[in-house]
Protein backbone atom coordinates (compact mmCIF):
# COMPACT_ATOMS: atom_id res chain seq x y z
CA UNK A 1 0.00 0.00 0.00
CA UNK A 2 1.43 3.45 -0.81
CA UNK A 3 0.51 6.49 1.46
CA UNK A 4 0.54 9.49 0.74
CA UNK A 5 0.37 13.24 2.44
CA UNK A 6 -3.26 14.42 2.50
CA UNK A 7 -2.06 17.45 0.45
CA UNK A 8 -0.99 15.29 -2.84
CA UNK A 9 -4.00 13.02 -2.66
CA UNK A 10 -6.56 16.12 -2.49
CA UNK A 11 -4.70 17.27 -6.13
CA UNK A 12 -5.89 14.00 -7.39
CA UNK A 13 -9.13 13.41 -5.53
CA UNK A 14 -12.02 15.39 -3.35
CA UNK A 15 -11.00 14.50 0.23
CA UNK A 16 -12.75 16.16 2.90
CA UNK A 17 -12.32 15.73 6.60
CA UNK A 18 -14.89 14.70 8.60
CA UNK A 19 -16.23 17.78 10.57
CA UNK A 20 -15.21 18.24 14.60
CA UNK A 21 -18.21 17.69 16.90
CA UNK A 22 -19.26 20.37 19.42
CA UNK A 23 -17.15 18.23 21.97
CA UNK A 24 -13.86 17.85 19.84
CA UNK A 25 -14.40 21.66 18.85
CA UNK A 26 -14.67 22.80 22.67
CA UNK A 27 -11.85 20.12 23.68
CA UNK A 28 -9.18 21.09 20.93
CA UNK A 29 -9.84 25.01 22.10
CA UNK A 30 -9.26 24.13 25.83
CA UNK A 31 -6.44 21.71 24.65
CA UNK A 32 -4.69 25.32 23.13
CA UNK A 33 -5.96 27.38 26.10
CA UNK A 34 -3.75 24.99 28.41
CA UNK A 35 -0.55 24.46 26.21
CA UNK A 36 0.34 27.88 27.68
CA UNK A 37 -1.41 28.25 31.00
CA UNK A 38 0.33 31.30 32.31
CA UNK A 39 -0.45 33.50 28.96
CA UNK A 40 -2.18 36.59 29.55
CA UNK A 41 -5.65 36.85 27.56
CA UNK A 42 -7.67 40.02 27.04
CA UNK A 43 -10.95 39.72 27.87
CA UNK A 44 -13.98 40.84 26.27
CA UNK A 45 -15.66 44.27 28.01
CA UNK A 46 -19.11 44.12 29.05
CA UNK A 47 -20.44 42.67 26.37
CA UNK A 48 -24.03 42.10 28.56
CA UNK A 49 -24.23 45.66 27.13
CA UNK A 50 -23.82 45.40 24.03
CA UNK A 51 -26.91 45.22 21.78
CA UNK A 52 -27.01 41.75 19.54
CA UNK A 53 -25.55 42.85 16.44
CA UNK A 54 -22.72 44.89 17.85
CA UNK A 55 -22.15 42.16 20.24
CA UNK A 56 -21.64 39.69 17.30
CA UNK A 57 -18.67 41.88 16.27
CA UNK A 58 -16.64 42.14 19.30
CA UNK A 59 -13.06 40.95 19.20
CA UNK A 60 -9.96 41.64 20.71
CA UNK A 61 -6.36 40.71 20.00
CA UNK A 62 -5.01 38.32 22.15
CA UNK A 63 -8.03 37.18 23.25
CA UNK A 64 -9.40 33.12 23.70
CA UNK A 65 -10.83 33.58 20.32
CA UNK A 66 -8.05 34.80 18.92
CA UNK A 67 -5.97 31.68 20.41
CA UNK A 68 -9.28 29.38 18.80
CA UNK A 69 -9.18 31.50 15.32
CA UNK A 70 -5.03 31.08 15.41
CA UNK A 71 -5.48 27.12 15.05
CA UNK A 72 -5.52 26.08 11.47
CA UNK A 73 -7.22 22.91 12.39
CA UNK A 74 -10.22 25.28 13.95
CA UNK A 75 -10.29 27.76 11.15
CA UNK A 76 -10.17 24.52 8.24
CA UNK A 77 -13.30 22.59 10.27
CA UNK A 78 -15.45 26.27 9.95
CA UNK A 79 -14.51 29.04 12.32
CA UNK A 80 -15.00 32.13 10.53
CA UNK A 81 -13.32 34.52 12.44
CA UNK A 82 -12.61 35.66 15.96
CA UNK A 83 -15.52 37.89 16.30
CA UNK A 84 -17.80 37.00 19.10
CA UNK A 85 -20.82 36.33 16.85
CA UNK A 86 -18.33 33.70 14.62
CA UNK A 87 -17.44 32.05 17.77
CA UNK A 88 -20.25 31.68 19.58
CA UNK A 89 -21.92 30.31 15.95
CA UNK A 90 -19.06 27.82 15.48
CA UNK A 91 -18.96 26.73 19.07
CA UNK A 92 -22.80 26.71 19.57
CA UNK A 93 -22.18 28.72 22.82
CA UNK A 94 -25.26 30.48 24.57
CA UNK A 95 -25.24 34.27 25.53
CA UNK A 96 -24.55 33.09 28.90
CA UNK A 97 -22.10 30.72 28.33
CA UNK A 98 -19.81 33.28 26.49
CA UNK A 99 -20.57 35.93 28.69
CA UNK A 100 -19.58 33.59 31.92
CA UNK A 101 -16.44 32.40 29.87
CA UNK A 102 -14.69 35.65 28.48
CA UNK A 103 -16.70 38.91 29.98
CA UNK A 104 -14.45 41.49 31.93
CA UNK A 105 -17.31 42.10 34.32
CA UNK A 106 -16.08 38.41 35.74
CA UNK A 107 -13.02 38.20 34.90
CA UNK A 108 -11.37 42.06 34.81
CA UNK A 109 -9.51 43.23 31.74
CA UNK A 110 -7.05 39.89 31.53
CA UNK A 111 -6.77 36.12 32.38
CA UNK A 112 -4.22 33.83 32.65
CA UNK A 113 -5.26 31.33 29.15
CA UNK A 114 -5.61 28.57 32.46
CA UNK A 115 -7.93 30.71 34.15
CA UNK A 116 -10.53 30.92 30.78
CA UNK A 117 -9.92 27.13 29.66
CA UNK A 118 -11.25 26.23 33.28
CA UNK A 119 -14.33 28.53 32.59
CA UNK A 120 -14.60 27.56 29.20
CA UNK A 121 -15.29 23.90 30.38
CA UNK A 122 -17.45 24.96 33.18
CA UNK A 123 -19.97 27.13 30.58
CA UNK A 124 -19.75 24.08 28.20
CA UNK A 125 -19.90 21.56 31.08
CA UNK A 126 -23.30 22.60 32.62
CA UNK A 127 -24.95 21.62 29.56
CA UNK A 128 -24.13 17.62 30.07
CA UNK A 129 -24.53 18.42 33.96
CA UNK A 130 -27.97 19.79 33.23
CA UNK A 131 -29.55 16.96 31.37
CA UNK A 132 -28.11 14.32 33.38
CA UNK A 133 -29.16 15.93 36.44
CA UNK A 134 -32.88 16.24 34.53
CA UNK A 135 -32.69 12.47 33.52
CA UNK A 136 -32.08 11.50 36.81
CA UNK A 137 -34.67 13.49 38.65
CA UNK A 138 -37.34 12.02 36.36
CA UNK A 139 -35.82 8.29 36.86
CA UNK A 140 -36.14 8.76 40.91
CA UNK A 141 -39.70 10.41 40.11
CA UNK A 142 -40.78 7.68 38.15
CA UNK A 143 -39.60 4.90 39.88
CA UNK A 144 -40.79 6.53 43.34
CA UNK A 145 -43.71 8.07 42.53
CA UNK A 146 -45.85 4.30 42.41
CA UNK A 147 -44.50 3.91 46.66
CA UNK A 148 -45.40 7.36 47.68
CA UNK A 149 -49.17 6.86 45.79
CA UNK A 150 -49.34 3.44 47.41
CA UNK A 151 -48.50 5.31 50.82
CA UNK A 152 -50.51 8.22 50.63
CA UNK A 153 -53.78 5.75 49.89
Amino acid sequence: MEHKPLDQLRSVADVQPRPLSREERLQRWIDLLEADPKRRLNSLGEIEYQPPAERALVREDNSPLTIAYDDPILRADGLASDRLGDVMRYFALSDGQAHYAFCSCLSGRTMDAATCAQRLRNATGNIALESAVGAWTLAVLAVSLPGLVYLLS
